[in-house]
């Protein structure tokens, strides 16, 4: 009923940027909060940023100053803009969202992940 697909991950080098999108699809009737959350290996996931339907943002301490979330309503798309990349930044990276179908049923939908590598 609802897909969220994610992209821009890929291999960058320490102080590097990447930017990444995640696009809502399907049988939506609205979304509210929207988030992004990593899991590094042997490590629980965790939440990096969301951002509200308004446009409020909250930030991991780890992150804040460095990544910058947003979304674009009209596209139910959420970016995270990822500048100064660290090593320690390296980890799948999990797009959600907080949404309505036009079945009036509401649950996080999250999307598959997506690779983000910092190398030093």
């Amino acid at each position: 009923q609802v897909q969220l697909v994610e992209s821009g991950g890929g291999l960058v080098q320490a102080g590097g940027s990447l930017r990444l999108s995640c696009a809502a699809s399907g049988s939506i009737f609205s979304t509210n909060a929207m988030g992004w959350y990593r899991q590094a290996p042997g490590k629980q996931r965790e939440l990096v940023a969301t951002i509200s339907k308004g446009g409020s943002t909250n930030y991991a301490e780890s992150v804040r100053g460095r990544f910058t979330i947003s979304r674009d309503n009209a596209k139910n798309t959420v970016y995270l803009q990822m500048n100064s990349l660290k090593p320690e930044d390296t980890a799948v990276y999990y797009c959600s969202a907080d949404i309505v179908t036009v079945f009036l049923s509401r649950n996080d939908y999250w999307g598959q992940g997506t690779q983000v590598t910092v190398s030093s």
